[in-house]
């Protein structure tokens, strides 16, 4: 497999999990917005303390930096975007709820 492929597959693979965090944190909100009315504030001041939406915009800018990159220089973009995904997957997994 050839570096392009290789970008092409890790790209498609970020873009996946990009979407699905994202996906998650609209289905946390909707949650807090029917939970009672302490329940929901004590979720939206987890949800403000972690900025789970702040870090899945950096990642999702993170990614598109990654796709705009040449082939010379995404393996070298590739572990900032990591980190943003790391970062952003904490804060989802930080602010699950039931």
């Amino acid at each position: 497999m050839g570096m392009k492929e290789m970008k092409a597959a890790y790209v498609a693979k970020m873009e996946a999990q990009v979407a699905e965090w994202g996906s998650k944190l609209k289905q946390m909100k909707a949650k807090a917005e029917k939970a009672a009315a302490q329940g929901r504030l004590e979720y939206q001041q987890k949800l403000a303390q972690v900025r789970a939406d702040e870090k899945h915009e950096q990642a999702r800018r993170k990614l598109d930096e990654l796709k705009a990159a040449g082939e010379e220089r995404w393996e070298a973009l590739k572990s900032g975007v990591e980190g943003a995904w790391n970062e952003l997957k904490k804060s989802v997994d930080s602010t699950k709820i039931d």
